[in-house]
């Protein structure tokens, strides 16, 4: 074996290490997945999600107990930088070269993939995928199926075939652009056939087929191939530049881009959700940024992409917004009549495409929508069912722009025909694919914010919310509690549900800077959660104007702020909402030494209401949630106000969570999961006809009673 080192590779990265690939030794399947983690951590070798691996290696037959050879391959949907086992099909090599005699032509290759099932050797194995015969009728004991931009720049070129021959002097194969499926299988193996010495294939406007004796010589075998793709294409953009024709505007400054994205989003959305909830992605990326300023951006974006994969996460084509980086975003009425024709125009498109390329059992169209939005001098937006979704679809349209990039300093960009892009996106197996995906949760693609998030009643309803589907943007005053909380959520939820910030709620700055948070990484906001608290126990002789002042600016003037800044984006993307404010059984009974704290939250409670009045017209729902002695990760009850509590009760501090349970109709402790699961209930769609309501979660306190 000839010693390869990282400093060969200058376009992808060495990855393998000796030491852990010796301690799989004899485990075909082991080093198959060890070698499909270190492709997948380049997203340079190919894209989330995309591409496939397999081996082929003897094991023992459970119902002969003879030793036949198993082809193990990435399932259907997955991931290579994250593969595991439980994500590899694994089926009989026989039984599979056997659907060759029961095949009808590529009129009925749609039948064979339920034939896959006959071919299964491990009945725990993932669904095997369209794929899975392109591996197999391919004899190699370990193959790589990738979707690297380098490669798929040279199979999306004008002249792809000419180029990939003069490169690699007739090492490289070439098969003409065809969906994945049983057919292509075929056609890989007859190209195999016809130049039985290639090390690999490359797919028309597809990707790259790549193979080895070993795990070790396939993963080698890719990363040269690649290597020299990516090495000849930044030859040709030197020789040829500038790229994309060149500049044709500048970008605006890093802080007036976020300031003119994070103005936008909220509108963008609004549009791009007339059919169903979006959550929204913003980049400005340095190379999205270079295509989109660019001169042949107008000639390149409406082709859209090549690559089945990138296609199918991007739609036929961007939108490209033509309004100016500098434009005055103040005036939403003014802005959405600047921007709506450009939907209007990118539906009709869509209309026209779908009804010009469809057959006679094609699905309904779906969204007619743009999934990636284009701002010149600013950056690039995606919408998407959740944020995953439109992080990636940015992901795989960058990967788009590196595929024109290159093709264009080679040759010129090709983009696949309509009708081919058409049979791929509505595909009856991607449509079948599609119905058995999860009923969406009841707040998928919601966005909300709920003040004091990062504990205590605060993070039980973003808890909740995440778990229901929601994307929550997690806050707090207190930078080292907020912190322990977004350690929390990404260890629980992944980075894709929560975005955080500091908060004080009674200063504009930070409000801004929270709703600026919502925009930039979801879209907008939906649901708001006035949940930001403090409480002060005195006797009114003891009760200072400092105190007071500190618990009206925080739960009146906090509660207004973040409810007048939540108005504004809503109003933007016209999609109604809801607001609840957390209030207090305190808003409604009177006790000893709480005149501030009570008076304070029955100004919430009415102010909840006159927003409830406000706000009707615009489908904005506010409603009131009373808790009572919440002492669970309360801050409210560190100190004073549990001593100033157990002092006007004559209890002791340890003993109010079973005095506050005994005065309750229900002889119930209420924890902030409780609160969590009342604030659901007004916003899970159950309760949308519903506005102007308090919901007591108190354990039934007969005074706090509204009627």
């Amino acid at each position: 074996m000839s010693v390869v080192t990282s400093n060969q590779f200058k376009y992808v990265s060495y990855l393998w290490d000796d030491q852990k690939a010796a301690a799989l030794a004899g485990d075909e399947v082991a080093l198959l997945i060890y070698r499909s983690n270190l492709l997948g951590a380049d997203l340079r070798l190919t894209n989330y999600g995309g591409g496939n691996t397999s081996c082929k290696a003897m094991a023992k037959d459970p119902l002969t107990g003879e030793e036949t050879e198993i082809m193990w391959v990435k399932g259907s949907g997955g991931d290579l930088g994250t593969l595991k086992k439980s994500g590899l099909a694994a089926l009989y090599v026989n039984r599979l070269l056997s659907l060759k005699k029961v095949y009808r032509g590529i009129e009925h290759e749609d039948e064979m993939v339920e034939l896959f099932n006959h071919c299964i050797y491990d009945l725990s194995s993932k669904a095997p995928s369209i794929d899975t015969p392109l591996h197999g009728f391919l004899p190699f004991k370990h193959i790589d199926h990738l979707h690297p931009d380098a490669a798929i720049a040279i199979a999306a070129a004008k002249d792809g075939k000419k180029i990939t021959q003069e490169l690699f002097n007739g090492s490289i194969g070439w098969v003409d652009w065809q969906r994945p499926g049983f057919d292509l299988g075929l056609k890989l193996k007859a190209c195999l056939d016809e130049n039985p010495n290639i090390k690999g294939i490359m797919l028309g406007s597809h990707g790259l087929f790549t193979w080895g004796d070993t795990a070790y010589d396939s993963y080698i075998n890719s990363l040269e191939v690649i290597e020299r793709c990516a090495e000849y294409i930044e030859d040709n953009v030197k020789k040829n530049e500038p790229v994309f024709g060149g500049q044709k505007i500048e970008s605006a400054s890093k802080e007036d881009r976020l300031k003119q994205a994070a103005a936008l989003a909220p509108v963008l959305r609004g549009f791009c959700s007339s059919n169903t909830h979006m959550i929204g992605h913003f980049t400005d990326d340095e190379r999205v940024l270079e295509f989109i300023n660019s001169k042949d951006a107008e000639k390149l974006a409406p082709l859209g992409t090549s690559c089945p994969d990138h296609f199918l996460r991007t739609k036929i084509s961007p939108l490209v917004l033509k309004i100016a980086s500098n434009e005055n975003l103040t005036d939403v009425k003014s802005v959405k009549e600047k921007i709506e024709p450009s939907f209007i125009a990118y539906r009709k498109m869509y209309a026209d495409y779908y009804n010009t390329c469809k057959h006679n059992n094609s699905p309904a169209m779906r969204d007619a929508n743009p999934v990636v939005i284009l701002y010149p001098g600013v950056g690039m937006f995606t919408f998407a069912k959740d944020k995953q979704t439109a992080r990636v679809a940015a992901e795989f349209y960058i990967n788009a722009i590196n595929v024109m990039r290159g093709a264009e300093a080679i040759s010129s960009y090709t983009s696949l025909p309509r009708q081919e892009a058409f049979n791929i996106e509505y595909w009856l197996l991607e449509e079948a694919k599609l119905q058995r995906m999860p009923k969406p949760k009841a707040l998928s693609g919601r966005i909300a914010l709920i003040t004091g998030s990062a504990g205590g009643i605060g993070k039980a309803i973003a808890k909740k919310f995440v778990e229901e589907g929601a994307c929550v943007i997690i806050n707090d005053n207190d930078t080292q509690r907020l912190a322990t909380a977004e350690k929390a959520f990404q260890q629980q939820y992944g980075k894709d549900v929560f975005a955080s910030c500091v908060l004080d709620v009674t200063n504009k700055e930070n409000i801004a800077n929270a709703y600026t948070t919502a925009a930039l990484n979801f879209g907008g906001i939906d649901i708001i959660v006035n949940c930001a608290g403090l409480s002060i126990s005195k006797p009114i002789e003891e009760h200072t104007e400092k105190d007071w002042d500190l618990l009206y600016d925080v739960l009146v003037k906090g509660q207004f702020l973040i409810t007048q800044g939540s108005v504004e984006i809503m109003r933007k993307q016209n999609m109604g909402g809801d607001i609840l404010n957390i209030v207090s059984k305190n808003a409604l009974v009177s006790g000893p030494n709480n005149a501030g704290y009570g008076s304070a939250k029955a100004a919430q409670l009415h102010l909840s209401r006159l927003n409830a009045a406000e706000l009707g017209k615009d489908k904005i729902r506010v409603n009131v949630v009373n808790p009572d002695a919440v002492i669970s990760d309360s801050k409210i009850w560190e100190g004073e106000w549990a001593q100033g509590r157990a002092k006007a009760y004559s209890v002791k501090v340890e003993e109010l969570p079973a005095f506050y349970a005994k005065r309750t109709l229900l002889n119930e402790i209420i924890n902030p999961e409780d609160i969590a699961n009342a604030c659901f209930a007004f916003v899970g769609g159950l309760l949308n006809k519903s506005t102007g309501n308090v919901l007591n979660v108190d354990g039934g306190v007969a005074n706090a009673f509204l009627r």
